[in-house]
């Protein structure tokens, strides 16, 4: 038997074939929480879930810095704060692969270039698409923008709901964690700090 499986017939255009072992260890957890994964609603389920986890996590498949490698120095000398703020995104927390909802601030004082907007919100996803913890993804967004446009400082701050703890555990719904990382002159300099914090929002 082919370790892979074809493409659902119901579906011309074709899908990401599913390695057996992967639905079959699908099919085991769906054994394992109580119901039968032989039953008529759960038949396809192991290879949905699957793909949807292929999505989830499509972040591996990229280096978010690519995103990075066009720049514009044309800027008429404009040398204050770029800032792109409430982006959404959704990740998944690496302790049990529960959802992580919220929005982004991403900041950076340009030194001699500056990138396309979209930019900053795709180095955000590339980072959020894969297992995390939000304390992470903090530092890799705001890491990977100081590195690679080297600006005089970034700011990220992130605040997002985690249903490991809203819809288990603890069950606390409507708590927000709120992460941040300065670096450069929003580090070093407090009014440069105050300053970016209140155009996010948190001042």
């Amino acid at each position: 038997m082919s370790s892979l499986v074809g493409p659902d017939e119901d579906d011309p255009r074709g899908k990401l074939p599913v390695p057996e072992h992967v639905q079959h260890a699908i099919r085991t957890l769906i054994e394992w929480t109580g119901d039968d994964p032989a039953r008529e609603g759960l038949l396809d389920t192991p290879k949905r879930v699957a793909r949807a986890w292929k999505e989830y996590c499509i972040g591996y498949t990229e280096d978010p810095a690519v995103h990075l490698d066009r720049v514009f120095e044309e800027v008429g000398g404009y040398n204050e704060i770029v800032l792109l703020k409430d982006i959404p995104f959704q990740s998944h927390c690496e302790h049990h692969m529960a959802p992580i909802i919220g929005k982004a601030a991403i900041a950076y004082l340009p030194h001699d270039r500056v990138v396309g907007i979209s930019k900053l919100a795709r180095v955000l996803h590339g980072f959020a698409r894969r297992l995390q913890v939000q304390e992470r993804l903090t530092a890799e967004v705001a890491d990977c923008i100081w590195e690679n446009l080297q600006p005089q400082g970034v700011a990220v701050v992130i605040e997002a709901s985690h249903a490991c703890m809203t819809a288990r555990g603890v069950r606390t719904p409507g708590v927000g964690m709120v992460t941040s990382r300065m670096m450069g002159t929003f580090l070093d300099d407090h009014r440069s700090r105050e300053e970016v914090l209140k155009l996010m929002g948190y001042g």
